[in-house]
């Protein structure tokens, strides 16, 4: 059995509070969207408690109250919409906050931290907007919204907007934040998860936040589990400058077996998708526009990665799986879509190229990709010495000035090049570099005396 939002309110006989909310006051959205009468039955009604829509005074010290009352009888708190000034709340253990998506809204006053929690056994925020106003929290909080060590965490429906610092961060916690919009951190990131048991991050939209979108770090490389799926970032920017640090829409750092995936990624200063030292990371059928600097990233001491299924338009790289210096390796990138790529890096690197589709070094297989209108090169087989066990086959690439660069630098290790298209190329289809510079002609119909390339079956047109 269920009740709308409309007939709640009138249920709970909010006396002035619920007779001026008429029906047209509420969104079809939100009339479809439903609430259990279980969810519903003793559920403390923060009005009736004392806590008032519209005042301009901090009312802090009741909501804490009607919190704690709450969680002591292990029931939930429902907030009517209005505007509270409140600051330095702590959840405690067992905390069920509900609001009316969009007009139930919480406005931090500053001083200290904005609303934390720590050690709790379930957690449960729904249909609220938390507000930083753009005021300064203290070098503890972190974040607007900080959880710690919560056993069960649900943060559904919320708005959270107006950090100085990160919007909403996770630590060590188990749960999922879904169908939620995180804007404006202006310090760091929207959505920042720490070293968490088995998080899930869902159909949010972050967007227009400083220096990162979707954080997924741990301080030590271990499995973490995260599922990023179904989000929308945008607009994310790298205030705090760099190459590839900051400035990523969604960010994997030391985090193992994370899954990325039906994510809508554009407009990001540097990565759309970044995962660095993430071993059994998959990225899948995300759309990755308009990035700043590489797209898609497996980099560094990672060990497994899957990248297939990607629509890639715009960078100054498309998918790079790279730094076999740093151990990275074991990859298959397959039945991507990348195109428009420049070579214009948002900073200066003299020591690198850039303008390529993809790029791989050691113990990958790249198969069944579309590459188109690249400034350098359809793809980078190995740099240097550091190339081994690379398969290229069943590819297509037209409109770029080289189809497929790879190095022949003494040292390297095998590399098979066989039924690829190329279409459209201008200085040869396959072509033998050492580091930056080209030392042998097309070697579309074989690699000669090269011992460690078999190459064959390649058209070109």
């Amino acid at each position: 059995m269920a009740l709308n939002r409309r007939t709640f309110l009138g249920s709970l006989g909010l006396g002035g509070v619920g007779a001026a909310v008429s029906s047209s006051a509420f969104s079809a959205e939100d009339q479809m969207d439903t609430i259990s009468l279980a969810d519903l039955r003793g559920s403390f009604n923060a009005n009736q408690s004392g806590l008032r829509p519209g005042a301009a005074n901090d009312q802090s010290k009741l909501l804490q109250k009607i919190l704690n009352k709450a969680a002591k009888e292990d029931k939930p708190v429902f907030l009517p919409p209005g505007n509270y000034f409140v600051s330095n709340i702590v959840l405690p253990t067992r905390t069920r906050l509900m609001g009316v998506p969009g007009a139930s809204r919480l406005i931090y006053s500053g001083g200290g931290h904005f609303v934390m929690s720590e050690n709790g056994s379930h957690i449960e925020l729904t249909g609220l907007v938390l507000d930083g106003a753009n005021r300064a929290l203290e070098s503890y909080a972190g974040a607007a919204l900080r959880i710690s060590n919560a056993t069960h965490l649900v943060i559904e429906n919320c708005e959270i907007s107006g950090s100085q610092e990160i919007g909403v961060q996770i630590d060590r916690s188990r749960g999922r934040i879904e169908r939620c919009k995180i804007s404006g951190a202006t310090g760091e990131c929207g959505l920042y998860g720490i070293e968490n048991k088995g998080l899930s991050i869902t159909n949010n939209h972050i967007h227009d936040c400083a220096n990162g979108g979707i954080l997924v770090h741990r301080w030590k490389s271990a499995e973490d589990g995260t599922i990023i799926s179904n989000n929308r970032v945008e607009r994310i920017g790298a205030a705090n400058g760099g190459t590839g640090q900051w400035g990523n829409g969604i960010n994997v750092f030391r985090a193992d077996a994370v899954m990325v995936s039906n994510n809508h990624v554009s407009d990001c200063a540097f990565s759309a998708i970044r995962s660095n030292a993430g071993n059994n990371v998959q990225i899948t059928s995300n759309q990755c526009l308009r990035s700043g600097e590489t797209a898609i990233y497996s980099e560094f001491g990672f060990n497994g990665a899957i990248i297939s299924n990607n629509m890639v338009d715009g960078g100054c790289r498309g998918i790079s799986i790279a730094n076999f210096d740093q151990n990275g390796r074991m990859a298959v990138c397959a039945n991507n879509i990348i195109r428009n790529i420049h070579d214009n890096p948002p900073y200066e690197d003299k020591q690198h190229l850039f303008g390529e589709g993809i790029s791989a070094e050691a113990d990958t297989v790249i198969t069944g990709n579309v590459i188109e209108n690249t400034a350098r090169f359809g793809m980078m087989l190995g740099w240097g010495n550091y190339l081994r066990n690379v398969i290229v086959t069943s590819n297509i690439i037209r409109d770029t000035e080289t189809g497929i660069y790879v190095t022949v630098v003494d040292g390297t290790g095998p590399a098979l090049i066989s039924q690829n298209m190329f279409s459209e190329i201008q200085m040869g289809a396959i072509v033998g570099y050492h580091w930056k510079d080209p030392v042998t002609k097309d070697l579309i119909d074989g690699g000669g005396e090269i011992s460690n390339l078999q190459i064959e079956r390649n058209k070109s047109t």
